[in-house]
């Protein structure tokens, strides 16, 4: 048996042809750039975010880059993320030219330690970016708390978490603003990349906007030094069918990773931890064993797609060599990155797939 990390071919099947039409309708407008399709999916978002406004973006790097350049971050400044994530995270910071600085993860979520940003905030400290890693959000009224001590803005990188709750509030809806991406792999994915931001504060929704489209205000005069960080109206008129299917699809992965999780107990497997105050929409279901790379291997060498997110914090890598930080800083990231595998969730796994999984883990880890 073959059980891919992702079928993207089988969710296509389902709705080839509303997607077909979507795309063909702005073909035949030749609407390429901005248009109705934007717009629709612009208000539609805002919607289920629960927030006032929504702005499309290129990708969800640019989601994020853009919110940055948008609050005015920049040389000097300091923005405190987790070095347990995507490269885009920190990477946007440091295009800004402000400096991340990583604080250690909650060993449970992965979710950033929220008691622990507050002695990480220096007179230099612009920002917070708590990432809503995997499908779930991070413990979000320690941040806030932490944010209006110290007057800082809150970016949610909820790339990863669209529709997902803390405490009954949406992902995006808690921040100042909200970061999502529409990779193909998101729960909600298009054909191609594309984002969204969402924010709640009408004066950074105008800039926000200006600086997606080079900083124009009118045509050609430029208040703001912006960027090509316009959302395609393909990408739009594929998502606004997609939309339609995400709590479906959702629901879909939350299912399997009940069954998952029966499967799993008392067992060597340690399964995802999702706190009672949260409801999650496992874009990926990340499990803990031993001799994680072994297991690995063993799950590919079976056909069963698998992959490890991530594999060494951001505080390590080379590209952040600059900030001087050094093996053992942030030894909870550091563990996590040596066990943590992931494995199929999408939701057209059927419970022979999924079985399938369970018992070459565990047959390969004696249970």
């Amino acid at each position: 048996m073959q059980v891919p990390m992702l079928d993207l071919k089988a969710q296509y099947a389902t709705i080839k042809d509303e997607i077909l039409a979507a795309v063909s309708e702005v073909l035949e407008s030749q609407r390429c750039v901005h248009g109705p399709k934007i717009a629709e999916l612009e208000e539609k978002i805002a919607a289920v975010c629960e927030c006032k406004f929504a702005v499309g973006a290129s990708s969800g790097t640019d989601a994020i880059l853009n919110s940055l350049m948008s609050l005015d971050i920049g040389p000097g400044d300091e923005v405190i993320t987790t070095g347990f994530t995507f490269i885009a995270t920190g990477g946007c910071i440091a295009r800004t030219k402000a400096t991340p600085v990583f604080v250690d993860i909650d060993p449970r979520t992965y979710n950033i330690n929220s008691e622990l940003i507050n002695q990480a905030v220096t007179d230099k400290t612009k920002a917070i970016m708590p990432v809503h890693l995997f499908g779930q959000m991070v413990d979000m009224e320690p941040v806030m708390a932490v944010a209006a001590e110290h007057n800082l803005a809150v970016v949610e990188d909820a790339a990863q978490s669209i529709t997902s709750t803390y405490k009954g509030k949406k992902a995006g809806s808690i921040g100042t603003v909200g970061c999502f991406s529409f990779f193909p792999s998101k729960n909600l994915g298009g054909i191609g990349d594309g984002g969204m931001i969402v924010t709640n504060d009408r004066e950074l929704y105008e800039r926000i906007k200006a600086i997606r489209n080079h900083g124009q205000t009118l045509q050609y005069y430029y208040k703001y030094i912006g960027g090509n960080f316009r959302l395609d109206p393909i990408q739009a008129a594929a998502l606004l069918v997609k939309l339609k299917y995400l709590d479906e699809w959702s629901q879909a992965r939350r299912d399997n990773a009940a069954y998952y999780n029966k499967k799993f107990a008392g067992t060597v497997v340690q399964t995802p931890y999702v706190s009672p105050d949260c409801v999650s929409i496992y874009n990926q279901y990340v499990i803990r064993v031993p001799r994680r790379d072994e297991v690995l291997a063993h799950l590919k060498d079976k056909n069963i797609g698998c992959a490890v997110y991530y594999p060494l914090g951001l505080h390590l890598q080379e590209c952040f060599k600059n900030l001087g930080y050094r093996e053992g800083d942030f030894p909870e990231t550091e563990k996590a990155a040596k066990e943590v595998l992931a494995i199929p969730i999408y939701p057209e796994l059927t419970d022979e797939m999924q079985d399938f999984v369970v018992d070459t883990i565990l047959s390969f880890l004696g249970g």
